[in-house]
C-alpha cells in the first residue's frame, strides 16, 4: 500500500485544493452535505493538511469522504483558496486504489455505482439509460414499469425522445466516435481502472 500520505500528495486535486486552511468553517457553513449529515469539510481539510499517516488512513477507511456532493460550493467562498471538494476527491481516489474503500459502508457502495452508471456511460453513453433499468434493481417501480418497458418504443416516441435515433434528442444514439472519444477520456483519466477495481471487491 505504501505511503498514503506521499500517495494523496501527489494527486493534482490535493495539490490544487489544499493552500493553507485556517478552519475558519466557511466551507461548512457553504456545504449543502454538511446541512444534512454529519459531514464537515473543514474537519477533513485540517485532518488532511496534518501530515500524520493514520489520520489519512482513518478517512481513506471512513463513511466522512463519501458524504460530499462534489457541487464545490466550498470553492467559491474559501478566503485561502482552498477546495475541500478537489481534496475529497483526490481522498476518494486513493481509497479506491489503495483498496481501503471496502472498510466503510459508504465506501462499499460505490460497487453499485460502478455497475450502474460506470457501465451505462461506457455502453450507452448516458450515466442512466432507459435500457439498463428494470425492476429487478428497483422492484419499487412495479408492473406499471415492466409495462412500459415492454412498450417503449411507442411510448418513447410519444413523449418526444429521439431513442436510439441518429437525430437531436433525448436517449439519442450517440455516435461511435463521441462513445470512442468517451471510453478514451476513461482510460486516460484512470476511470476504467477504477471502475473495474470497485467491480472486483
Amino acid at each position: 500500500m505504501g505511503n498514503l500520505l506521499e500517495q494523496l500528495k501527489q494527486d493534482v486535486r490535493y495539490q490544487e485544493g489544499l493552500n493553507a486552511c485556517i478552519n475558519c468553517g466557511t466551507c461548512t457553513a457553504i456545504c449543502p452535505a454538511a446541512a444534512v449529515s454529519d459531514y464537515d469539510p473543514r474537519l477533513v481539510v485540517d485532518d488532511v493538511q496534518q501530515d500524520d499517516e493514520n489520520l489519512i488512513k482513518q478517512l481513506l477507511t471512513s463513511d466522512t469522504i463519501w458524504r460530499c456532493g462534489e457541487c464545490l460550493s466550498c470553492k467559491t467562498r474559501c478566503p485561502r483558496g482552498n477546495v475541500p471538494g478537489y481534496i475529497i476527491q483526490a481522498l476518494r481516489a486513493l481509497s479506491i486504489e489503495s483498496g481501503l474503500f471496502k472498510e466503510s459502508e459508504e465506501g462499499r457502495k460505490q460497487t453499485l455505482l460502478a455497475h450502474s452508471l460506470g457501465s451505462q456511460m461506457l455502453e450507452y453513453g448516458y450515466c442512466v439509460h432507459f435500457d439498463a433499468l428494470n425492476t429487478d434493481d428497483f422492484p419499487e417501480q412495479g408492473p406499471i414499469w415492466d409495462w412500459v418497458r415492454k412498450n417503449r418504443e411507442t411510448i418513447l416516441e410519444k413523449l418526444g425522445c429521439s431513442y436510439k435515433q441518429d437525430k437531436p434528442g433525448s436517449l439519442r444514439k450517440i455516435p461511435d466516435h463521441s462513445m470512442n472519444d468517451l471510453r478514451a477520456i476513461f482510460k486516460e483519466t484512470g476511470a476504467i481502472d477504477r471502475l473495474n477495481k470497485l467491480k472486483n471487491i
